[in-house]
């Protein structure tokens, strides 16, 4: 399952990267990834005039959008959007972070899963 990473390098800047999660066959409910530790789950709902500006993210976090699209701009100049259904792993918590930008004049929500501390190194995701 595909998902972008944003990340900050030793410098401080941010960066996007593509990553995929591993599934395997799991019968008949399909395919699976192993388990990832999770510390909450944090609803959100945004007001449709939602954008803000340059900040790191307060932990290392998922973020499921549920509706909507936004714009996501990083340091090293790269901007995407991303829609409703797309996953992003947030773990640029230094650094000069990044900025988001609501694309449609309407509410959106999403879901934060914060990372357990030890959950979900790099290390166990390939870029793509």
């Amino acid at each position: 399952m595909k998902f972008t990473r944003i990340y900050a390098d030793e410098r401080g800047e941010s960066h996007f990267a593509d990553m995929e999660i591993e599934l395997r066959d799991a019968g008949p409910i399909g395919r699976l990834s192993g388990p990832v530790s999770v510390a909450s789950v944090i609803f959100r709902e945004n007001e449709p005039t939602y954008d803000y500006d340059w900040h790191v993210a307060p932990q290392r976090q998922f973020v499921v959008l549920l509706d909507g699209a936004i714009e996501i701009e990083t340091s090293d100049g790269e901007r995407r959007t991303f829609q409703a259904g797309e996953i992003l792993l947030v773990e640029d918590v230094s650094g000069r972070g990044h900025r988001t930008r609501n694309v449609e004049p309407r509410e959106r929500r999403s879901l934060f899963i914060t990372l357990d501390e030890t959950a979900f190194p790099p290390n166990r995701t390939e870029e793509k």
